[in-house]
């Protein structure tokens, strides 16, 4: 998955991290955020239009279909 994550805060919560890009798990596109998007979030593949939630798991990112 071609993940990013914004600054170095040293050792913290998984799940306060800001990442800039996701592979999308329906069609495989890269999806830049400029302002990124943390778990939690709602996120929009610009190629293929699907809407997921991103979830942490098991220390990777999941993104759920909605």
């Amino acid at each position: 998955m071609g993940m990013q994550e914004f600054g170095d805060d040293g050792p913290g919560n998984e799940e306060d991290k800001v990442f800039k890009d996701f592979e999308c798990p329906d069609c495989s596109a890269d999806n830049p955020y400029d302002d990124g998007f943390s778990v939690g979030d709602e996120v929009r593949c610009f190629y293929c239009g699907a809407e997921f939630k991103v979830r942490m798991q098991g220390g990777k990112l999941r993104f759920k279909s909605i």
